[in-house]
Formats: C-alpha cells, sequence, structure tokens
C-alpha cells in the first residue's frame, strides 16, 4: 500500500482516519491497566489475534453446521476485540491513528464500507468454503506480524514500522470476508463502553415504565431467607412464604438451595428477573405479547439456566470472594445466553453489578444459614442483613 503525504489523502481516507481516531478517543476510557504496562497489552493482542484464527478454525471444521451469519457475527466481534488491543497499544506509544494508518481507505457510507484496498480479492459470500486458502494465508501474516510486535517497548522507527505492517494485515484480513468494517468498530464501542463504564442512568431501559404498579417489580424491597432444620431453604416476603423449598439437589453441598438471592440481584440491579415476577405475581399480564415472551416459562428457564451456569463458574472461583471484577469470557456468554430478552439491553457493567453484589449477598447467607436480602431497584443495590433472632 502506498503511503501518500498527508495533504494529499483523499477525503474518503481523512473521513476512515476520522473514524478511527474517534474509535480510539471513545475506547481510552476501557483501559484500566496502568499507563506503563505494554507488555500486557501485547499479550492480549496476540492472544485476539488467536480468537480470530479459531474463528476461522471453526469455519474449516464445522463447514455448514457453523452457518455464515454466526461465523461472520463471531469473526467481527473477535476483530474488534484485536482492534481494541492494538488501539489501546498504540496510545500508549504515542501514536495516533494517522501515523499508523497514513493512507487507510474505505469505500462506502459511513454505517456500511469494508476495509482495506478495493484492489485486493475478496469473498463478499460469507460462505466459509469461499477463498479458504487467500484468507489462511492473510491469518498467518496477521499471526507472523503480532508475534513481531512481542518485541515492542518503546516508540521508536523500527516500533512505527510494525506496528504499520500490523494495520495493513489487519486492514487485509478484514476484507478477506468482506466485513463492514464501521460494524467491527460500533460494536467494539458498545461491547467494551457497556463493560467497563458506568452507565449514564438515563440511558438505560425502564421495562416496567408503561406498566400499573401492580405489575411493577418494586422499587424496594426486603425479603427473608430461612433454612429450616431439614436443611431446605425458604423465602418469605411481607410475611408470606413464596417460592418452593429448595436444597442443593447436588451431592457435594453448596449452598445452592440459597441460590434465589441472584433472582434478587438481577431484580434490584437490572430490572429483570421474569423468576421473581412469578413468585411475586407482578408478571405484565395487561401485556398479552409481554406477559408470554417476556415473563413467560421460557423466559424464567432462561433465568435458571443463566444462574446456574454463573454458579458452576463461581464455585471454581471462590464464589467471587475477595474478587472486585467478574471474568469478560463469562460476561460475554451470559450477554449470548439471553440474547432476545428484553435484559439483552443492560450493558455487561449492569451484570458485572449484578454478579458482584449477588455473590456477595450469596456468601452471608451461606455462612448464616439465612438472612434478609433487602434490595433497591432505584439504586440497583442489593445488601445483606440478618435475620430477627427469635423472641
Amino acid at each position: 500500500m502506498s503511503r501518500e503525504p498527508k495533504a494529499l489523502r483523499s477525503e474518503t481516507a481523512s473521513r476512515t482516519l476520522a473514524v478511527l481516531q474517534d474509535y480510539m478517543d471513545r475506547t481510552a476510557p476501557t483501559d484500566s491497566l496502568p499507563p506503563e504496562h505494554v507488555y500486557p497489552v501485547l499479550l492480549g493482542l496476540f492472544g485476539e489475534v488467536g480468537s480470530v484464527m479459531a474463528v476461522a478454525k471453526k469455519c474449516h471444521r464445522e463447514s455448514d453446521s457453523y452457518k455464515s451469519t454466526a461465523y461472520l457475527d463471531d469473526l467481527k466481534e473477535e476483530l474488534g476485540d484485536a482492534l481494541w488491543y492494538f488501539s489501546t497499544l498504540c496510545r500508549r506509544l504515542g501514536y495516533e491513528a494517522a501515523e499508523i494508518f497514513p493512507d487507510f481507505e474505505v469505500d462506502g457510507d459511513r454505517d456500511n464500507f469494508p476495509a482495506g484496498n478495493p484492489r485486493d480479492e475478496k469473498d463478499s459470500s460469507g460462505d466459509c468454503s469461499g477463498k479458504k486458502r487467500s484468507l489462511d494465508e492473510l491469518l498467518q501474516e496477521l499471526g507472523e506480524a503480532a508475534a513481531a510486535l512481542l518485541r515492542v517497548r518503546e516508540k521508536s522507527d523500527a516500533t512505527l514500522g510494525l506496528l504499520r505492517t500490523f494495520a495493513e494485515s489487519y486492514l487485509r484480513t478484514v476484507q478477506a470476508k468482506d466485513v463492514a468494517f464501521a460494524g467491527v468498530v460500533d460494536l467494539n464501542i458498545q461491547k467494551t463502553r457497556g463493560r467497563f463504564l458506568k452507565p449514564d442512568p438515563s440511558t438505560l431501559r425502564d421495562f416496567d415504565a408503561s406498566f400499573p404498579e401492580d405489575e411493577r417489580l418494586p422499587d424496594k424491597f426486603e425479603i427473608e431467607i430461612i433454612q429450616r432444620p431439614s436443611g431446605q431453604s425458604y423465602m418469605r416476603w411481607k410475611g408470606v412464604f413464596i417460592g418452593d423449598p429448595l436444597t442443593d439437589n447436588i451431592p457435594d453441598e453448596d449452598g445452592y438451595r440459597f441460590h434465589d438471592v441472584f433472582h434478587l440481584s438481577y431484580a434490584a440491579v437490572l430490572h429483570w428477573s421474569p423468576i421473581f415476577r412469578k413468585l411475586t405475581k407482578q408478571k405484565r399480564k395487561s401485556d398479552p405479547k409481554i406477559d408470554e415472551a417476556e415473563d413467560g416459562g421460557r423466559a424464567t428457564v432462561v433465568e435458571e439456566g443463566v444462574s446456574a451456569w454463573i454458579f458452576s463458574q463461581a464455585k471454581r472461583l471462590d464464589f467471587f470472594e475477595g474478587h472486585k471484577d467478574v471474568p469478560f469470557d463469562l460476561l460475554k456468554a451470559v450477554k449470548k445466553f439471553v440474547s432476545g430478552y428484553e435484559v439483552e439491553a443492560c450493558p455487561l457493567y449492569l451484570w458485572r453489578s449484578a454478579i458482584l453484589q449477588g455473590y456477595e449477598v450469596f456468601r452471608e447467607v451461606r455462612k448464616n444459614k439465612g438472612g434478609v436480602v433487602v434490595g433497591n431497584r432505584r439504586k440497583r443495590t442489593i445488601a445483606y442483613k440478618p435475620l430477627k433472632p427469635k423472641s
């Protein structure tokens, strides 16, 4: 690719560079690592390039079973993650987009332009069987470019050359399947900002806003969780027992009998819990479609499935004791699990908060064999307090 002076840069290239610089600026606040830490970013970049290759591997291995839409969706997400680490590396080393992509051009409008040089070959079919060799070669080049960057530690002419080589290889890889580069950028901005930045409350959906008060989740609640001598766990709200008695249902007791804590956490923090609605008879029956699709049986199964799956991961992590964060891969899996339901609109930051708060309360309930769960939907918080001693 030729490198034109800035004065000769086309309008298309200038527009594209503005998009890239905007991307770097908007994702900068999502970088929580110390600014002097370059090597962890390099490792992350190398790992994400490996993830791009893993998507291509699935396309080879699974062929028709890995449908083209799923393939392109996964490819777009992994390419976005690689771009995040690359732009973070450039920012740490003191480079702007114009220095790395001096003559980068794309075709089409802001909402749907493919990356790369239009002179290059490309396969726009989305078919896994097309252009395999070409894509494989590009991925090999991308891997080699990423490996070469592992030597980088500081700003220099040699570093600039390695960054430009990676950038060109990356863009050619994006072009190989005609992935819309703007789609890669926008998806990653939404994903990373939703994961790391506390959302503006005004931007969050209120799932109950248009429903009468008796169909809304309560703004505040205190629910007792009581373990009987039999080992069964019960919930009580306003003096009335709700739900079924629970046991761990596993040979190695792990406290899952108290997992209703998680449903209460989802209700308070995410403003979503088909199970809590069912238990407290606050389903949104005034809208039959919402009642069936969002508050019905399938939605409750999804919520139970999410809770059980997260629990299986949490057991391996000491139920998040002492943890200030939740693994990103776990959050991404949860997001896919709830795809198609209203809670999909909740950013990953809220899921992180619901999980960490929920497990903090769960650990207390488990340790004390019961307690009171205090939820505040307005503040999006959940807390623990001990049961009152029996008089």
